[in-house]
């Protein structure tokens, strides 16, 4: 089992009688409740947080993109993946999961900076591409309908940046440049590893496990039923194309709160994991899925799911149900992730051991004791082959 530490960096000082106002913490909350003396406090707090995570071994750090919301502080994360690259303990990775290609107007950019991540840190990055969720789109005002279209031809022009001997021509649907000439290269060869997080859109999982891919697969923001569903999806989908996927295809980004027992844990960690399902998740509907952002299969599935993520106000005891949120002592998170893993044949944890309003001395006895107690446990854990798996069940 691989670790990587994920950090969303909200905007813990959020009013917490904001949503007697306001429908949600996304795209029209008003930037009056943000102060900035708070917010810069928290940036360093939170670039705290994710340099003690690689100081204590985690694999990697995980950073990510949202725009205009307080669930997550990060409109920009190349910005804080150069912050990180020269201060972080030498041997992590860092992880930008990812930048949403849709919405942006340059892609070049993307591989522009990218690539020159991946030279300061001489081959340590993790380049993570999104579509974005539909609240994006919103906020950015892109339409939704290009969403695929746009994703698939961003991405094509940034590997053919990395890849491809320059100058060239590119001359797209949506993007047009007659001198593609990337300085830097990347130093990874061919290009850094791609990785695609999604909350389990059937045409991602297809596009993820294309064999000229075999890109790693991170499912988000699913409850484990769903995660299991889509572990499953994108091994059948590898085989239809003619191979076997790996553990190391597959990868689970899970909120977990670990402490010295159970009881301690539930107790410490209850009104901060509550605070952010209820307050920093929540938004309606039309956020999330803008009429033509998927297709009518990809949408019934991720209404389902949503449902059962954000349906009315969830309780810490729900989502330890559902498999949305792993807590209790270091042998209960243990067995937890070890039977996950079983189950759903993948060998990537991204770990969100911060969440909502979790202070920061939490976050970081969070971090420690994941670290140095449950980490050593598992990381000889490895998925069972595909036969086993199913013999097992």
């Amino acid at each position: 089992m691989r670790f990587f530490f994920f950090h969303l960096m909200p905007y813990a000082d959020l009013d917490p009688d904001y949503d007697q106002t306001h429908k949600s913490s996304w795209v029209t909350l008003p930037n009056s409740y943000y102060d900035a003396a708070k917010g810069a406090d928290l940036y360093h707090r939170y670039l705290d947080e994710l340099e003690y995570a690689a100081e204590l071994g985690f694999e990697g750090v995980g950073v990510n993109e949202h725009h205009q919301n307080a669930y997550g502080l990060m409109p920009c994360p190349n910005v804080f993946a150069g912050m990180l690259a020269r201060r972080m303990a030498p041997e992590a990775k860092i992880c930008i999961l990812g930048r949403a290609l849709p919405v942006l107007s340059n892609p070049l950019s993307v591989a522009e900076e990218y690539a020159v991540l991946d030279n300061v840190t001489r081959g340590r990055i993790i380049a993570g591409f999104v579509r974005g969720i539909g609240a994006e789109y919103h906020s950015l005002a892109v339409n939704p309908t290009e969403s695929h279209a746009r994703f698939h031809e961003a991405h094509d022009l940034i590997i053919a940046a990395w890849t491809r001997p320059g100058p060239f021509a590119w001359d797209g649907k949506y993007y047009h440049f007659p001198h593609v000439n990337l300085w830097p290269r990347a130093y990874q060869n061919p290009h850094p590893p791609v990785w695609i997080p999604s909350q389990g859109s059937k045409e991602t999982i297809e596009f993820a496990a294309d064999p000229s891919r075999k890109y790693v697969y991170l499912q988000t923001a699913a409850p484990a039923a769903t995660l299991f569903k889509t572990m499953q999806s994108y091994r059948d989908e590898a085989e239809r194309q003619g191979y076997q996927s790996t553990p190391d295809q597959l990868g689970w980004s899970i909120k977990i709160y670990v402490a010295e027992t159970d009881e301690i844990a539930r107790a410490e960690a209850k009104p901060h994991i509550e605070s952010f399902a209820n307050k920093f998740l929540r938004m309606p509907q039309e956020y999330l899925l803008p009429p033509g952002y998927t297709s009518l299969a990809s949408m019934k599935g991720l209404i389902n799911s949503r449902k059962t993520i954000t349906g009315g106000y969830r309780t810490m005891e729900q989502m330890l149900d559902q498999g949305t949120f792993i807590c209790g002592s270091p042998q209960t998170v243990i067995d937890q992730l070890a039977a996950y893993q079983q189950k759903g044949g993948f060998n990537i944890v991204m770990a969100g051991l911060h969440f909502g309003t979790l202070p920061h001395a939490l976050t970081m006895k969070n971090i420690e004791i994941f670290a140095k107690q449950v980490m050593p446990a598992l990381r000889g854990a490895t998925a069972p082959t595909e036969m086993a798996r199913v013999a097992a069940e």
